[in-house]
């Protein structure tokens, strides 16, 4: 039977001490303090089982590092499974090695009978008269010790134009990462240095906090399932949270794989031959009917964008069959040159020109492939080191030289421009290597090379980042 249960999720039963025990399921902890561990245990792990309607595999390890293979049912029996050699602690002398693990029958007895109890109970008893079963509140993120919030003086180098030095809070984050700020501009996310995830509003009260494992990338907040959560990868877990103090729901990662988040939801790319998966229903499912030669941009929701280098473009869904997606060329063009990248609802793409050797820059709608902001005219091989600087409000962006206003419909050529990031609808970016601040159409003003770049604006707040501290700077 063990070779037929998948191996995922990963379940570790550690026991301490004769009232003390850890679960780990997919690399979450699970503290068990009880007057028989083993019990409280295995009822955990039957839990996760029922759950999934199939029993999982599970690895018990002894106080004294002895470790036991076990197969648990949603129904709480407890199988052992032979294996050639165990694994041994410092307790496992010869004569035991040889031995069945007695303590997952013992428990499994129990908890089958506690089940079947306890089933006979609620049908003779508490349920009678009342055959809708009620539902059970989600459970609540455990309650940690709060990170020290306080305000301070941004003092390591020069503010951004429109910001004072006052920042009304700050808080230590992970070195070497990056906080989020929510789209709406109504939370910032940090990771802490003792490895949490802490989740404040625009006034630096902590919303709620997480445990996340060593390791983990910087958060993310992005769309899965149609909905708006904050997302955590770890080296074998995506976590994501759906806020007001649920807990996370975990994917694990298969093995070598990455998680990218150009789009509005996570892409899953699993190798060069095992290709790519999109998040639908809680679960990984394979982006399917991808072109021979063609290359996964990114995803929306359960759909992934995809392209070949001189198109076309298609969206992919699972269960559904594979839909091209036409673009509107630009005025005075004769077919595309080349797909050159996309970000959550828009494709850029290049265009020949009718003139030779010119090409027409053009953003396009990824929904009905209209051209959403057309670039001037550049010489082919002009543009091969612009970058693409978005906002996330879909207002402005910078593609290099060409900075675009959507609200206006209007592109703006700035010469030898090289964006770097956007807050509000002011572009930052630098012309012949000095830092400079400018508006599509409007004028570029110096800014100090050092100068305090905002991760996003919340609330009244820009954040700000300094030797690994968050700061909120106050308006001017």
């Amino acid at each position: 039977m063990a070779e037929k249960i998948p191996s995922w999720p990963k379940v570790t039963i550690r026991l301490y001490d004769d009232h003390n025990a850890e679960v780990k399921i997919a690399g979450r902890s699970h503290p068990v303090n009880h007057h028989d561990p083993r019990q409280a245990a295995i009822g955990l792990v039957s839990e996760r089982a029922l759950q999934l309607g199939r029993p999982v595999k599970a690895t018990a390890v002894e106080s004294d590092g002895a470790s036991w293979p076990l197969i648990i049912h949603p129904d709480g029996r407890v199988e052992a499974v032979e294996t050639e050699s165990r694994g041994r602690g410092k307790g496992s002398g010869s004569g035991s090695g040889g031995q069945k693990p007695i303590w997952p029958i013992i428990v499994a007895m129990v908890v089958a009978c506690a089940l079947v109890i306890g089933t006979v109970l609620y049908l003779a008893v508490f349920s009678k008269g009342d055959p809708v079963a009620k539902p059970t509140e989600s459970p609540k993120l455990p309650t940690l010790p709060a990170p020290s919030v306080r305000p301070d003086q941004f003092v390591g180098r020069p503010v951004p134009s429109g910001w004072s030095t006052n920042a009304s809070w700050t808080v230590d984050i992970a070195d070497g990462s990056a906080p989020a700020v929510s789209p709406d501009g109504t939370e910032v996310a940090v990771l802490t240095p003792d490895n949490k995830i802490a989740v404040f509003d625009s006034n630096g009260k902590v919303l709620w906090q997480d445990k996340v494992p060593r390791g983990s990338e910087n958060p993310v907040y992005t769309t899965i399932d149609s909905k708006r959560v904050l997302a955590v990868e770890s080296p074998e877990t995506l976590y994501y949270w759906a806020g007001d103090g649920a807990q996370a729901t975990e994917l694990e990662l298969p093995n070598s794989s990455s998680v990218q988040f150009f789009g509005t939801s996570p892409l899953v790319q699993m190798g060069t031959e095992a290709g790519s998966s999109v998040i639908s229903g809680g679960e990984l499912k394979t982006v399917p009917n991808q072109p021979r030669l063609s290359t996964i941009l990114l995803a929306e929701g359960d759909k992934a964008l995809i392209a070949r280098y001189a198109g076309p473009l298609y969206w992919s869904q699972p269960g559904k069959d594979l839909v091209k997606l036409d673009l509107t060329p630009p005025a005075k063009t004769s077919g595309i040159d080349h797909v050159v990248a996309a970000s959550p609802g828009q494709a850029l793409v290049l265009w020949k020109s009718t003139t030779p050797g010119m090409v027409v820059p053009a953003v396009h709608s990824t929904a009905n492939g209209a051209a959403v902001a057309t670039c001037p005219t550049v010489r082919q091989g002009d543009n091969d080191e612009w970058d693409w600087v978005p906002d996330t409000a879909h207002k402005v962006a910078a593609w290099g030289e060409c900075l675009i206003d959507f609200t206006a419909r209007k592109t703006f050529l700035h010469t030898d421009f090289q964006p770097q990031s956007i807050t509000g609808t002011t572009i930052y970016g630098t012309v012949e290597g000095h830092l400079v601040a400018t508006t599509p159409g409007g004028r570029s003003s110096a800014v100090a090379s050092n100068t305090a770049r905002p991760w996003g604006i919340a609330g009244g707040h820009a954040i700000v980042v300094n030797d690994n501290v968050v700061y909120a700077l106050d308006k001017k």
